[in-house]
């Protein structure tokens, strides 16, 4: 019999189909395997093909906007948002606006065009996470800004429109509802428990076992008790902490060697198929730190949301999670 299962953050319901729990050879796959193009703007060489940089790391020592970088972050060409201006807000009626002020920024994670982030060396990944949060960081500082979300599209179906891997990084004048739900919940929980609901889930995963995917000694990954999609793996923090650019030195190379795991898993037990992931953390300035926990979402593009999905927020997931952690767990 399918199983209804409601998420202990929001209150989402979703479908779990428990006699039909689907494998990874049950999903349509991607072909997701990188082809050299020779007019790439993200590789060496043609710094002059995308904005100029806003910041890099570089171990030699080059010039801003030359090669010689190991992670290099530029303005998107096209923005979904804009840094310049100031931000106004106007109510109409019962309808309220605000100009697009933001800033929609891209993070390339390497200088092959051929590597992704599971092939990455140990030093490389750690680039990537330290540029994450000094990013992040400077960010924060604008106080425009809201919130500052961080995500990666790997693969076609995914959302990647250039092949070469990178991440977006998007700062926005407001917090999106999405991150609204997940504290109100997280706010509510803490009201009547005096516990943070992350926490205590981390607690029940390792009570159930099954659920659990990889650890360190900072980081816990698991597919959650009640996911929205196929294979959907969480990455959180063992210790409290609501904020992710508080992580120290320890921490981000904990996490990059987590989160390069955790996706190396989904590459071999998913057939390389396209996915997201994304930060979700405290919006800036958030005062309820004890209430929430911050985390990263992963969620393999292998199926389509319906008319149900969209008409409803009812999930229908093909998958047990807890057959999926096992999947991912013996790769």
């Amino acid at each position: 019999m399918p199983e209804l299962r409601r998420d202990p953050v929001v209150g989402r319901w979703v479908i779990i189909d428990s006699e039909h729990s689907q494998g990874p050879a049950d999903f349509p796959k991607d072909n997701n395997t990188p082809t050299h193009q020779a007019i790439c703007p993200f590789c060496p060489g043609r710094e002059h093909q995308t904005p100029p940089e806003v910041d890099a790391v570089r171990p030699l020592k080059s010039l801003a906007n030359t090669a010689g970088w190991l992670v290099r972050t530029v303005p998107n060409k096209f923005p979904v948002l804009i840094a310049e201006g100031s931000l106004q807000k106007e109510g109409i009626g019962i309808y309220d606006q605000m100009t697009g002020i933001g800033a929609h920024e891209v993070l390339i994670e390497g200088p092959d065009h051929e590597k992704s982030l599971t092939e990455f060396t140990k030093d490389e990944m750690q680039a990537v996470i330290s540029q994450y949060r000094g990013r992040f960081r400077q960010l924060a500082q604008d106080r425009r800004f809201k919130y500052v979300v961080i995500f990666k599209n790997y693969g076609s179906s995914a959302g990647a429109t250039v092949e070469h891997t990178h991440s977006q990084i998007i700062a926005l004048p407001m917090v999106p509802k999405t991150v609204l739900e997940e504290l109100k919940g997280a706010e509510h929980y803490h009201q009547y428990r005096g516990r943070c609901v992350f926490c205590d889930m981390i607690a029940q995963e390792y009570q159930d076992k099954e659920r659990i995917v990889a650890e360190n000694n900072s980081f816990l990954a698991f597919c959650p008790y009640a996911p929205r999609y196929a294979f959907e793996t969480w990455i959180i923090p063992k210790g409290h902490s609501a904020d992710f650019s508080s992580i120290d030195e320890t921490a981000q190379a904990n996490l990059a060697q987590i989160l390069q795991d955790v996706l190396k898993r989904v590459k071999k037990v998913l057939n390389n198929a396209s996915y997201n992931y994304y930060f979700h953390t405290a919006p800036i300035g958030y005062a309820n730190t004890a209430c929430y926990h911050w985390h990263i979402e992963i969620i393999p593009k292998l199926t389509r949301s319906v008319g149900f999905e969209w008409g409803t927020g009812l999930h229908i997931v093909p998958t047990m999670p807890q057959d999926a952690a096992r999947f991912l767990r013996e790769a």
